[in-house]
């Protein structure tokens, strides 16, 4: 055990063990011993000092009352530590975990006596996890489950009898049970267990540290097998076996040293066992360890940064160190296949290794030679041990002249131009240290994350997560996830482009200023670099300085407006341009978060590309006027009647009704339908409530037909919310005879386009019920805020631009999500007399951007001095304030 300051001085436990009555003296003294652990932790005392001192506290206490209590009716029974607190690790706040061995099984006299000391342990403030055992109970429990029997191997005693102590190491010991190989095995299986329940990434926005991949159970881990199989007792013995250089030693250790003080702080801050690093305790701990605000990143950001880093490096170790133990374990006494390669590598038992020890100082490009053979060979299932220790070891050592030989440079470009495998190499060159070093500009994103919702992974992670979809868009066996990503992808001229532009779309983040233009820069310099044509160059540049364009043009533009498609497509250009852009952009939102991409999303940018590619392939100099779309839409809509059982003359009847605006922005399946549903609605004079599930426009869609009331956008979309719906798109309009066509895009709570029939009908139902009283509006929806967007409360952002194509005014809030946000907005424009066209609502993590076009009561865009102000101060008032919005002036 570590040696530290004693927490409390043994002779003043004794003491407060003759006092009259003890349990409140010692309860005090336990309660002072973990003020006194806040305080040397707040002064800058290292946590294993601190975990040392708290596990020494706790001998001292319990050695003490074993004897006054149980010593007496156990003279052979034994008190043990085991897990974490039997490795002498016991942090601030986490369970005192015992062992009470028998001799034999427990008569009422120590059934009795054992009672009252657990029951004095807790009394006294300590929390105890114990088991009561025989040494056979140990055998025969051990043997059934790895937890115990590695709970057991972690075993210290702390009193009694000796004797009992190693009967029972003995009954447990590898000889007995759990033979080092079958014990290797199954923890390793548990591990890959642990890692899927995090996502197999370190990098979670909340991450647990003690259990995510790369925290503190990856490093017990590691000790564990150890020591079942070499009997080590210390990491450092794994030197002295040949497992572990000195350094990587030390940087077990240190990072152990890191995540020990995180857990320290975790746990004296929270005043409880925790292991999350929540956004409340990130921003905590940032402060209390000194981070600042500086180089355009936040300081939580920059605490973060260091604990990504620290946990990536403990997973490569984590990773080599298991891909040794598979070695030396489970395969070290089999004869193994080996395959050459070439003079260079050979794959032995599936996995590649170089063919000798100084390979990648002799032969420099050997280093992506190696990671472009992985892609060529699907067949290999990994790198061996030696290998991975001899490419860490040279990636540390490459400059500006390794970076600067032509046979490297051709060799990256060569397994970018693989057609299968991009992905699986990327991320390997990534993990072992060669990818950020061979690519400083990426070295400088590792670990840098976003302080926000939206952001769920490091820029690193969701780089390779983009260039991972994109890469899969290329397989067929792949294409029924996405078959119109897929499609285009065969239609690609260059594919390792795309991978190119996915690489350094995000490769600027953290800098401060525009990521989009200072990565393109970047990217413009990698392309060049490597030799790539001047036309490749400009399109990977332009790419990367546009990479968003795709996406906001989506949630702001009607892909039915041909003319906002035409000026859509005229930023694009040509048809190469749009195929490339679509692609990456499809990659990076699915790679963003793995909540943020659903079939709405999918349905939006699906219809903005089948659009502007239509428009492109017409030819931008006759763009498709709004007389012949509207003409186009109608005639293919008669066209279908028939099908329907839908008299001409009727349908016709109904669209006298409409302005030319809802030919633009319905499709032709949606007017079919509408008409169908009009028809068939028996109470003329009563509002009409429909809806379905539809695949194409990505959610279920619901259609209000009912008489125009100054209420009515208001009193549907609070009562959605009430029913725990989301609305994706709302399009709004009137018919010249005073009736209102609603038609909104839903999704439920989880973001699903699927609603349950049952559930559906309960939707029209309320609705139904609602809209005949359409001057009683419903109740505000107030509902509790999730933990996590608490902490991301952003001030309201409100913008107007004046659409005269249109006539019409767009405004934009940008605002924190919250329960209720679209009825909140509702009563405001409500409020302030204008007139809601359509809506299009988007959510980025914590933050919503909402697109609303809205015309003046008589038509026309908004007058700025009549309307701005009112809707400015009434939705600043609503949304970040507690008084009521005002009305127009």
């Amino acid at each position: 055990m570590n040696s530290a300051p004693q927490l409390v001085a043994p002779a003043r436990i004794d003491a407060a063990l003759e006092t009259t009555p003890a349990v409140g003296a010692l309860r005090d003294l336990l309660r002072e011993a973990r003020a006194t652990l806040l305080s040397r932790f707040e002064a800058g005392e290292e946590a294993d000092a601190l975990v040392a001192a708290r596990a020494g506290l706790a001998d001292a206490l319990l050695h003490r009352l074993w004897q006054r209590h149980l010593h007496p009716v156990l003279p052979r029974g034994a008190l043990v530590a085991v897990g974490g607190y039997g490795r002498g690790e016991l942090l601030p706040y986490s369970d005192i975990d015992l062992l009470i061995l028998l001799p034999a099984a427990e008569d009422t006299a120590v059934r009795q006596a054992l009672e009252g000391f657990i029951t004095l342990l807790w009394d006294i403030g300590l929390e105890v996890g114990h088991s009561v055992r025989t040494v056979e109970e140990c055998r025969r429990e051990a043997a059934a489950d790895i937890t115990v029997a590695t709970n057991l191997m972690e075993a210290r005693l702390l009193c009694g009898d000796e004797a009992t102590y190693d009967a029972m190491l003995q009954a447990t010991a590898p000889g007995q049970i759990w033979p080092s190989r079958d014990f290797f095995a199954a923890k390793w299986q548990e591990q890959i267990e642990r890692h899927q329940r995090y996502n197999d990434t370190a990098y979670n926005l909340e991450p647990n540290i003690k259990e995510s991949p790369g925290g503190l159970r990856d490093i017990q881990m590691v000790g564990w097998v150890a020591k079942r199989h070499f009997g080590a007792t210390t990491l450092h013995q794994l030197v002295e076996h040949g497992f572990l250089t000195h350094t990587e030693h030390d940087a077990l250790i240190e990072g152990q040293r890191t995540l020990w003080r995180i857990r320290c702080g975790l746990h004296l801050i929270s005043g409880r066992r925790e292991d999350r690093l929540l956004f409340d305790h990130q921003r905590t701990l940032a402060a209390r360890f000194g981070y600042r605000d500086g180089n355009g990143r936040l300081a939580v950001e920059h605490f973060m940064k260091d604990y990504y880093r620290t946990i990536g490096e403990l997973g490569r170790l984590n990773e080599m160190l298991l891909q040794l133990f598979q070695e030396e374990i489970l395969h070290g006494a089999q004869q193994t296949e080996s395959v050459t390669l070439n003079r260079r590598f050979r794959l032995h038992d599936g996995f590649i290794e170089a063919t000798r020890d100084d390979l990648f100082d002799r032969y420099r490009t050997a280093l992506l030679e190696l990671f472009l053979l992985m892609a060529r060979h699907p067949e290999c299932r990994g790198v061996r041990a030696g290998t991975i220790r001899q490419v860490r070891d040279r990636a540390q050592r490459i400059d500006d002249a390794f970076r600067a030989d032509l046979g490297c440079r051709t060799l990256f470009i060569e397994l970018l131009r693989e057609p299968s495998g991009v992905s699986r190499a990327l991320k390997r060159m990534h993990r072992y240290g060669v990818l950020g070093a061979w690519l400083p500009e990426f070295g400088r994103i590792i670990g840098q994350m976003q302080h926000d919702l939206f952001h769920v992974y490091s820029v690193d992670e969701h780089t390779l997560k983009v260039v991972e979809n994109a890469r899969r868009f290329a397989h067929l066996h792949y294409a029924h996830e996405f078959p119109q990503c897929s499609a285009v992808m065969q239609r690609l001229p260059k594919p390792e482009l795309l991978t190119i532009a996915a690489l350094y779309h995000d490769i600027a983040k953290g800098r401060g200023g525009d990521h989009s233009q200072l990565g393109a820069v970047d990217a413009t310099s990698f392309c060049e670099r490597h030799n790539l044509s001047r036309w490749d160059t400009r399109l990977v540049t332009w790419l990367v300085e546009h990479h968003l364009l795709f996406s906001t043009t989506a949630q702001r533009i009607d892909s039915s407006d041909p003319q906002a498609i035409h000026a859509f497509a005229e930023q694009i250009g040509d048809p190469v341009r749009l195929d490339y852009l679509y692609l990456l952009t499809v990659a990076d939102i699915r790679a963003t978060s793995p909540t943020l991409w659903n079939s709405w999303k999918e349905r939006l940018l699906g219809e903005l590309y089948q659009a502007t590619r239509r428009a492109l392939r017409r030819g931008l100099h006759t763009p498709v006027m709004p007389a012949e779309a509207i003409d186009d839409i109608q005639q293919q809509a008669r066209r279908q009647l028939h099908q329907l059982r839908l008299q001409p003359s009727q349908v016709e009847r109904i669209w006298q009704r409409l302005g030319d605006e809802y030919f633009l922005r319905h499709s032709v399946d949606e007017i079919l339908w509408h008409a169908q549903g009009i028809l068939m609605h028996d109470a003329h004079d009563t509002p009409l409530v429909m809806l379905r599930q539809d695949g194409h426009r990505g959610g279920t869609e619901l259609f209000i037909h009912a008489p125009e009331h100054a209420n009515l956008f208001t009193l549907i979309t609070t009562t959605l919310d009430q029913l725990g719906l989301s609305v994706a798109d709302a399009r709004i309009l009137g018919t010249h005879d005073g009736w209102s066509l609603d038609t909104f895009i839903l999704l439920d709570e989880q973001g699903a386009a699927a609603i349950d029939p049952l559930r559906g009908n309960e939707i029209v139902a309320t609705l139904r019920q609602r809209l005949t009283t359409p001057d009683q509006l419903p109740a505000r929806v107030e509902r509790r805020l999730p933990r996590q967007y608490t902490h991301f409360r952003r001030p309201t952002r409100i913008s107007f631009t004046t659409d005269l194509r249109n006539a019409r005014t767009v405004m934009e809030v940008i605002t924190s999500d919250r329960p209720g946000l679209l009825s909140h907005i509702a009563r405001v424009v409500q409020g302030c007399g204008v007139h809601l066209q359509n809506a299009k609502v988007s959510t980025f993590g914590e933050r919503a951007e909402d697109i609303f076009f809205l015309t003046a009561p008589e038509g026309g865009p908004l007058d700025e001095a009549t309307h701005f102000d009112c809707l400015h101060d009434g939705l600043i008032s609503a949304l970040d304030g507690a008084a009521t919005p005002p009305t127009m002036r």
